[in-house]
């Protein structure tokens, strides 16, 4: 650990082996990874982790389909995953699988804190249990299908279960569940996510079944022969184990404990803003500071599903548009939190407006005038009149907006902040003309061009969290050492004189007919 710098722990919910990688995961992900890049920019020290839930009913029925044992399954899938990490650009620390011999040891101590403090009983469980969730339902929260089938809210199929079951005293978490959303208001965001959470709480809660007997892949409960812990009792614990837990006084634990996010997806906030945080006070560990509930995307204005064949495939996307325009796409189409739509036309309109005519061609044209003008290296900046103060400040007051948006998830105002910084360089230079002062008055062009120049340099370094390959090579061709390229270095300025290599084009504009 780094003495004196500020911990940040932010994760993926651990993603099911039972599915190939798509977009709700890159997006998740990609989400976690600017937090981690931003704060790593910033002076923090992080900690980053995803990883694969790899126990449960669902992966055993596969695996059995499969023809092959569970864990060789599981081998397989999860690596399916961190090469999702590799395609996309994904920083994080850690990549945890459930399967680990850590993870177990941590799932059996928190299991005997819960037994120790009262809170788990043996019963028997009868009710509606949908596998492909790997959820309980209750009878009114259910529809009913085809041939008697009842039918989940999440559209799963759900199958009534009898067996013998430890229970966990949820019921009992109720009011100080509330009093926790009382005094730290944003730990569920967005708003919206959080009122339906507190409405299902102040609704009455129910003792949950955390153990099974009906089959056998999972993390064996102590002292109970034939019970495996239930998934997500499995899942959950995953963000402790990665730091350290059950050794609570280890430095990896203390430094990083609780999680400042959980990103997850809306379709599994119940589980992290009722059953963690239940299990969590239940076993005397302090709860996480944030659960952030994004939405999900569509294709086309289309649910995507496995009937239509639709499903955006990071690979694809990547290979057609690019990897940084993907990223910016999937953060700035879409305020976060919200329900999102891919569409071509809305990607390519990002990429060859927002990125190649506005940001790209400004670096282009700034670093083309100077190699031709300049002599290939910064110009020496004359004094600077209040035209030339005011983009700096602009520039240089945009890393407060950025950590204010940021540390509430609000990636598409971050970036909506960062381009209006970049319309104001542009609207600088087509306002102070660099191009006609070469003869009337070289030593104020070369001013503008310096001016230009350092404002492109800031937004690089502000915008490496979301587009981290081309903004290493427009510090590049700014020459700007690599040293040099943290958020402390926003306090220093481009040295006059300095020798840039030829500019190159770091957005080209996407025409469709190449596609």
């Amino acid at each position: 650990m780094t003495a004196g710098k500020p911990a940040y722990y932010v994760t993926t919910p651990i993603y099911y082996v039972n599915d190939a990688p798509h977009i709700g995961h890159a997006y998740t992900t990609l989400a976690c990874d600017v937090l981690a890049r931003f704060k790593r920019l910033d002076g923090y020290q992080v900690h980053f982790l995803t990883g694969t839930d790899e126990h449960g009913q669902k992966v055993e029925k596969s695996a059995e389909a499969a023809g092959i044992d569970p864990q060789a399954f599981t081998d397989k899938v999860s690596q399916n995953f961190r090469d999702l990490s590799g395609l996309l650009n994904f920083s994080n620390d850690d990549f945890i699988r459930t399967t680990e011999e850590r993870h177990k040891r941590s799932c059996q101590a928190l299991w005997q804190k819960l037994v120790e403090a009262g809170d788990i009983y043996l019963g028997s469980y009868a009710g509606w249990y949908a596998v492909r969730d790997e959820a309980y339902y209750a009878e009114s929260e259910l529809e009913d299908g085809e041939d008697g089938k009842k039918i989940a809210p999440s559209g799963a199929e759900c199958e009534w279960v009898e067996e013998e079951s430890y229970f966990f005293r949820l019921s009992a978490w109720g009011e100080r569940l509330l009093k926790l959303y009382e005094e730290q208001p944003d730990f569920i965001l967005p708003a919206s996510r959080r009122n339906e959470v507190i409405s299902f709480v102040k609704g009455g809660l129910k003792d949950l079944s955390i153990s099974r007997t009906t089959f056998g892949w999972g993390i064996p409960v102590p002292d109970a022969p034939g019970h495996i812990m239930y998934v997500w009792l499995d899942a959950l614990t995953n963000y402790i184990t990665a730091v350290g837990y059950p050794d609570a006084e280890s430095e990896n634990f203390k430094t990083f404990w609780p999680a400042d996010v959980h990103m997850v997806g809306k379709d599994i906030l119940r589980f992290h803003a009722v059953y963690w945080p239940a299990f969590l006070m239940a076993a005397g560990v302090p709860t996480p500071k944030r659960v952030f509930a994004h939405g999900w995307w569509t294709n086309e204005g289309e649910k995507m599903s496995k009937t239509l064949r639709n499903a955006l495939v990071p690979a694809e996307l990547v290979e057609t548009y690019g990897l940084d325009q993907l990223r910016y796409f999937l953060l700035r189409e879409v305020p976060f939190g919200n329900d999102g739509d891919f569409s071509r036309s809305a990607m390519v309109g990002r990429m060859n407006y927002d990125l190649a005519n506005q940001f790209g061609n400004l670096a282009q044209r700034v670093l083309s005038m100077i190699a031709k003008n300049c002599g290939g290296q910064v110009p020496q900046p004359g004094d600077l009149d209040a035209d030339d103060e005011a983009l700096l400040d602009q520039a240089t007051g945009l890393l407060q907006d950025l950590r204010r948006e940021l540390d509430v998830q609000q990636f598409h105002i971050a970036l909506t902040k960062t381009w209006e910084v970049v319309s104001a360089a542009n609207r600088y230079i087509d306002h102070a003309a660099p191009w006609k002062l070469k003869k009337s008055d070289p030593a104020r062009m070369a001013t503008v061009l310096y001016v230009l120049a350092d404002t492109i340099r800031q937004l690089a370094i502000l915008c490496q969290p979301v587009m981290p390959d081309a903004m290493e090579k427009m510090l590049d061709q700014l020459a700007v050492d690599t040293a040099e390229r943290d958020f402390a270095a926003l306090q220093t300025r481009l040295t006059p004189g300095t020798a840039l290599p030829a500019p190159e084009g770091i957005f080209p504009r996407f025409i469709e007919e190449e596609a």
